[in-house]
């Protein structure tokens, strides 16, 4: 698998589907924050590509895109602020939404 090149919109928007559909469902509240943080275009284009992705493909594209985005490889404070409020879009972070937090803060930092 090459490099994953995307703009950062949609690094973001990627990152916030892979954290929504972490416990394999994606709430209204979830889908509301993503699309205030990202256009509605690149969350349809980041969604087609999502779906096509199993789990090891998703975390090795988050992996490689955070990798090569400036501003998250050297500051990635900033794109875990963004995955926390991801996590409590719909009222609170369950279980499996603060593992998969811990997990890319472990995988990520």
């Amino acid at each position: 698998m090459g490099q994953t090149r995307w703009t950062k919109q949609e690094l973001v928007a990627y990152i916030l589907l892979f954290v929504a559909h972490s416990d394999l469902k994606e709430t209204k509240a979830e889908h509301d924050y993503i699309l205030s943080r990202v256009s509605a275009e690149t969350y349809e284009h980041v969604k087609s590509e999502f779906d096509a992705d199993n789990d090891y493909q998703s975390i090795t594209k988050i992996v490689d895109a955070v990798n090569t985005e400036p501003s998250y490889n050297k500051n990635p404070d900033a794109l875990f602020a963004d995955i926390k409020l991801m996590a409590f879009a719909d009222g609170e972070m369950d279980q499996i939404e603060h593992a998969i937090y811990n997990s890319l803060k472990r995988i990520l930092s």
